[in-house]
């Protein structure tokens, strides 16, 4: 009984972060759509019930493993966008 429920907030997740943004024409752009932002939820967000740790570990080291400094610049981060830039994530600069 208590997976509707789960269910339920995960489709009004996808609704609300992302399809309410766009027009969408057919079942190919609804699905190109959904697999975008399952991406970007899975491997580039951070979740609060994991300590805001990835799900998906990147494959990638780490470059900085020392405590963060106080200020970065900009040069070092970088931004990855997603669907017309409705989705961001930033990480360091390779």
């Amino acid at each position: 009984p208590n997976t509707n429920a789960f269910v339920e907030r995960f489709i009004q997740t996808i609704q609300q972060e992302c399809l309410d943004h766009f027009i969408v024409f057919g079942e190919a752009h609804l699905n190109l759509l959904v697999r975008e932002f399952l991406e970007h939820y899975h491997m580039e967000r951070p979740h609060q019930a994991k300590e805001n740790e990835l799900l998906v570990k990147p494959k990638t080291k780490r470059r900085r493993k020392a405590k963060p400094p106080d200020t970065i610049s900009l040069a070092d981060v970088r931004c990855e966008q997603k669907l017309g830039g409705l989705l961001k994530s930033y990480k360091w600069a390779a």
